[in-house]
């Protein structure tokens, strides 16, 4: 698999020509519903036989090796290579493949409407996940549980190899409320009421595992989540249900913010059977424009991370989508709207953007301006930023990776992490 970045005459007919694969082989790799309209910078994968790797500025043989999971020596024959301290910035290098994958856990979160449309989703996306989490089952703070629609999306999984994963959150009305897990953390009968209904859910709606996303927790209760953890786990792990919790992207253990002091990240490693880190959300609606997940952010938390959980208990979080913010970016104005990353190429196309690439937050994005004639800025997803998150999988040997938010259209996402990784499945 290759990625190829489209540039100034390209069509898809060159590009085809240039890797050796049909044109309909590009098309249906990257979901392209008009051929004619290839954006400037654009990112495309190529589906190849054998993987061309354009050597960059700095990189040795062996960081090369080590990307691709193949030997040094394995380059060197395809290569004929016969002084390895002699590559070049630009040279092109074959890498052999190779059926030594990684085996990762993948997750992804879906939101369910209730409709048709979460059959859809799960169908097209369950061959990819290794569990696939309904979010979400609101707490409230008697220990009752409200029940999600969720139905639909359930059936369609009953005929997959994805485990469905229940998850519940202080969530209500529209924000994540710090009382309501003072609430239950303080009150021994909630606590009681709240771990039956789970175990009752689970039971009863055929749920795999257990995912606790307690955000905003009040600072002074984390000691009392770890006892809850400590609590809650030994009881569902008696059942045969996995538990794992959503911690927000720290990069110390003296972090200051409501968002994060009450994640005790060793406490929560050593308790549960996994952790999924929400590293994503940099760049969000309601802040200044920048991109959502860029890898020296997600970097530093990694680093932090592994040095007090296991790292074959860690889930890194990744983005499906973007935001189109308006220019200027004003405090307290209006939310910058989310899109797919489909949705932000076809954006671009309209608009006559040319896309552009931070390498060193590894992102796309590009500007336009609107009819009213205001300036927009695009931060997104695609193939190069999506494969530097799979390098940081490998690079760190963690458990997986977990997606918010199933829905949004993003083919190469999926063709690129089979390309990666042997994704676990449960039977």
């Amino acid at each position: 698999m290759e990625i190829a970045v489209v540039r100034p005459g390209d069509s898809l007919w060159s590009i085809a020509s240039r890797y050796g694969v049909s044109v309909d082989a590009i098309i249906r790799a990257n979901g392209i519903t008009n051929p004619s309209q290839l954006v400037i910078g654009e990112a495309l994968v190529i589906p190849t036989q054998d993987r061309i790797h354009i050597v960059r500025s700095g990189e040795s043989l062996w960081v090369i090796a080590r990307r691709y999971g193949v030997s040094m020596e394995s380059i060197i024959q395809a290569n004929n290579i016969t002084n390895p301290a002699l590559i070049y910035p630009g040279l092109r290098l074959r890498i052999p493949t190779t059926t030594r994958k990684t085996t990762i856990e993948v997750n992804g979160y879906l939101e369910p409407s209730g409709i048709d449309r979460d059959r859809t989703i799960v169908n097209s996306t369950e061959r990819y996940l290794t569990y696939l989490s309904l979010f979400s089952y609101q707490v409230r703070a008697n220990g009752d549980l409200v029940q999600l629609n969720d139905q639909i999306a359930r059936n369609a999984l009953r005929d997959s190899l994805a485990k469905p994963m229940m998850v519940i959150t202080n969530f209500s009305e529209g924000t994540f409320k710090p009382e309501i897990t003072h609430a239950i953390f303080t009150n021994r009968a909630a606590r009681e009421r709240l771990i039956a209904n789970v175990i009752n859910t689970m039971r009863n709606r055929g749920f795999f595992a257990l995912n606790i996303d307690f955000e905003f927790v009040d600072p002074g209760d984390r000691d009392r989540y770890t006892s809850f953890l400590r609590e809650i786990t030994p009881r569902l792990k008696a059942e045969g249900f996995l538990v794992s919790t959503a911690l927000a992207p720290k990069i110390s253990g003296e972090q200051r913010g409501r968002l994060y002091e009450a994640h005790d990240y060793g406490a929560h490693g050593a308790i549960v059977d996994f952790v999924i880190i929400m590293t994503y959300e940099w760049g969000w609606s309601g802040g200044p424009p920048m991109p959502v997940a860029p890898i020296p952010n997600v970097r530093q938390v990694l680093d932090y991370a592994i040095t007090v959980i296991p790292r074959n208990k860690i889930m890194m979080g990744a983005p499906l989508y973007g935001y189109d913010w308006t220019l200027p970016y004003v405090s307290g104005g209006p939310f910058a709207r989310m899109l797919s990353p489909k949705e932000a190429v076809q954006l671009a196309w309209r608009m006559g953007a040319i896309i552009q690439y931070d390498t060193r937050a590894k992102a796309p994005f590009f500007r336009y301006f609107d009819r009213q004639g205001k300036q927009h800025i695009v931060w997104f997803e695609d193939a190069r930023s999506m494969q530097a998150k799979f390098d940081l999988i490998k690079e760190y040997r963690l458990r997986g990776i977990s997606y918010w938010v199933l829905g949004m259209e993003f083919p190469q996402n999926w063709i690129l992490l089979e390309d990666n990784f042997n994704i676990k499945k449960y039977k």
